[in-house]
């Protein structure tokens, strides 16, 4: 692996790397990029990812998409038919599968023969690479929406490949998304480089006219992460993807629970990003994803509908391009067609009736908007501090030097020492802060924060209050109280 650098690869350099990722399974040498960009140019208009979000995000509209993953083809066009038709989703996902994520394509072909045989799933997503190009394309020329890859793959130059070539027209994932809160043992400038290639792959379609829509995983963990640390990490990423030509970007956020917090969240997310860009000369089409709650969900599935409905309107009040759907069964696991679809029509349901609605210009709203820039900013400064103006280099050593942080991540780059919990009123805040190069004043705000939930509480400041917070919402409430 060369040496790291935030550098758009060479043609050269994109087209060395390229023979040996083709290699890594059968489907991968059958791949050529000029007929690909050919088939993409008979894709009809409104299939097109990047297309169809630039519209809603002109209308001030609110996209809906479901995630969906089975292990056969002529399964996931069911699947995929079933939640356009009567679930009325505006967007279509392929979920990945765990090997194809782990580029254990072997074990992966073994998944598609024993569902064959059981007559069902045995797998919990779509084996793309093994399926290859002329059985993706049944599936992408099968349905009228646009479809998107969404998996948590490392190393996804091949899935990139063969993915793209099948028809799909967005792409999710990055080098430190999809690294840190995924995987323990690889190191951040491996995935970094690797993501680099897939940037660079969609550089050249849009370098050919065709525009593949890339969306950093913004809710890393998922599990009270404070916004200004998912929202630091979406803008490097957006800034890494746009070095290597990619002209639109969805950066996403995760539903923390505070209506005003995740409000305020997505605002100056796609704030700071255009504002970084347009700083670095990137000229891209900046559109946002919200992602419904990630964390632990009520068992009782009519509990459930009123998590769903919350992310629901908080998505509507944010003004959200998209907005990623969960089901009333993420207590138990994969959801039945039926349950995807119907979190799919309340959540509809809850977007019309808000579409005339606007979050009130509040002082508290202003107030989370300055606190979550603030701490943006800091972060982004030390990230390009360290990196000496390169933010490839800049987010390896901020992770190494605990600047970047990220909460319960498996990855051993991760330094862990950053904690949150949430106030009283249930906006996560940081408990520890860590080694972020976060001002006093900004320390000062989170500890006030915490201190009030605290003494409303008569309970000490503690790790139990991380603890009953997790669980929370799963038992029914957002903030967790002692009792």
């Amino acid at each position: 692996m060369p040496e790291l650098r935030n550098k758009r690869l060479t043609l050269g350099e994109f087209e060395a790397v390229r023979q040996e990722v083709l290699q890594q399974w059968q489907t991968g040498r059958e791949l050529d990029l000029k007929e690909a960009f050919t088939y993409h140019q008979e894709i009809p208009r409104g299939k097109r990812f990047a297309e169809r979000m630039g519209v809603a995000e002109a209308a001030g509209e609110v996209l809906t998409q479901p995630r969906a993953g089975v292990a056969l083809i002529d399964d996931q066009i069911a699947l995929l038919k079933y939640l356009e038709e009567v679930g009325g989703a505006d967007l279509l996902p392929v979920t990945i599968d765990s090997y194809t994520r782990q580029n254990r394509y072997r074990e992966a072909q073994k998944g598609i023969e024993e569902s064959i045989d059981a007559g069902r799933s045995m797998l919990n997503g779509l084996p793309v690479v093994n399926h290859g190009v002329e059985e993706c394309r049944r599936l992408t020329e099968a349905v009228k929406r646009p479809v998107e890859i969404r998996h948590g793959t490392p190393d996804a130059r091949l899935l990139a490949e063969v993915s793209l070539a099948s028809g799909f027209t967005a792409f999710e994932g990055g080098g430190i998304s999809y690294n840190i809160p995924y995987a323990k043992n690889i190191s951040l400038e491996s995935t970094i480089y690797y993501w680099q290639y897939v940037d660079r792959l969609a550089g050249l379609y849009e370098e050919n006219g065709i525009s593949i829509n890339r969306e950093p995983f913004g809710p890393l963990t998922g599990t009270l992460v404070p916004p200004s640390l998912s929202n630091a990490i979406a803008i490097i990423e957006a800034l890494l993807a746009a070095e290597q030509g990619v002209k639109s970007i969805t950066v996403g956020y995760g539903q923390c629970g505070n209506l005003i917090q995740d409000v305020a969240a997505l605002r100056s997310l796609k704030y700071l990003t255009e504002e970084y860009l347009t700083r670095y000369g990137y000229k891209v089409k900046v559109t946002t994803v919200f992602h419904q709650w990630m964390g632990g969900f009520p068992p009782d599935e009519a509990k459930a509908f009123g998590v769903i409905a919350w992310g629901a309107a908080a998505a509507a009040f944010a003004g959200a391009t998209k907005v990623i759907v969960k089901t009333p069964h993420e207590a138990f696991g994969v959801p039945t067609k039926e349950a995807n679809a119907d979190a799919l029509k309340a959540t509809r349901q809850v977007l019309n009736m808000l579409q005339d609605q606007k979050m009130p210009d509040a002082n508290e709203l202003r107030e989370e908007i300055g606190i979550t820039s603030a701490e943006t900013r800091s972060l982004l400064e030390g990230v390009e501090s360290l990196g000496e103006g390169d933010w490839a280099l800049g987010a390896v050593r901020a992770f190494a030097a605990g600047i970047l942080d990220v909460p319960f991540a498996p990855s051993r780059y991760n330094r862990g020492k950053v904690m949150p919990v949430r106030d009283q009123n249930g906006a996560v805040r940081y408990l520890e802060f860590g080694n972020l190069p976060l001002a006093q004043d900004l320390k000062d705000f989170h500890r006030e924060k915490i201190s009030e939930r605290a003494k409303m509480e008569k309970r000490p400041v503690s790790f139990q209050m991380v603890i009953d917070d997790i669980y929370a919402i799963g038992k029914g409430m957002l903030v967790g109280k002692p009792g």
